[in-house]
């Protein structure tokens, strides 16, 4: 199966961050977490224990009612998502039609669909026919498109919103701890102007976070 991401090889372990041999994993129930087991067991890229747990604690913490992911591989995260913040709607994007149809029978299996809008196709395309006002934007579809998006992810962030983006470190190679294969240097520029751009725009406040493969968090003043 040809996923169309950059950063799909589960096969190796995330760069391990100061904080991953503390934290546990305590927001996914045994449905979520036997979702992950056959992805992770079909190199289907979803998010660590670290990752999920981070991600789920921030969108509780701005009270997330109104959900953005790009990215849904097979559902994990958004149910996660949606289990964590119990008011809140989950729109989700994927490109893959495979992976798009898992996500929506597990979506349905765990009696969440009515609360997803979950839309197959292109980001950009799709994005483009949202209406915005997301209060919590989870950004983890193809790396080498953050920066192309994020005019638009910024446009669709309500005030005081909160945009995760993962895996901005990729492995290492992108803070220089490891050096990137030479075929993955243009992705790690790639991602080292979504930095760049995050982290000078005066209408955000970022933070890089040392978690999983890397996570900016940016609120949109």
């Amino acid at each position: 199966m040809d996923f169309n991401y950059a950063h799909n090889d589960t096969s190796r372990p995330e760069r391990p961050s100061r904080t991953g041999c503390v934290n546990k994993l305590t927001v996914a129930g045994e449905a979520v977490q036997n979702i992950r087991r056959s992805a992770f067991a079909r190199s289907i890229p979803v998010s660590s224990d670290e990752t999920l747990q981070f991600i789920c604690m921030q969108a509780a913490a701005v009270g997330a009612k109104n959900i953005l992911e790009v990215g849904t591989a097979v559902g994990a995260s958004g149910i996660a998502l949606l289990q964590t913040c119990p008011s809140a709607r989950l729109t989700t994007i994927e490109k893959n039609e495979e992976l798009f149809g898992e996500a929506v029978q597990n979506f349905q299996s765990a009696g969440l669909s009515s609360r997803v809008t979950a839309l197959c196709g292109d980001a950009a395309e799709v994005m483009s026919t949202l209406g915005g006002g997301y209060d919590f934007i989870f950004l983890d579809g193809p790396k080498v498109q953050y920066v192309k998006w994020l005019p638009r992810l910024k446009e669709l962030l309500a005030r005081g919103g909160l945009l995760a983006a993962d895996d901005v470190l990729l492995y290492g190679w992108v803070n220089g701890e490891e050096q990137p294969p030479k075929k993955r240097r243009m992705l790690v520029e790639h991602v080292r102007e979504y930095l760049n751009a995050v982290t000078s725009d005066d209408g955000l406040i970022t933070y890089i976070a040392d978690v999983g493969d890397g996570i900016a968090l940016s609120v949109k003043k």
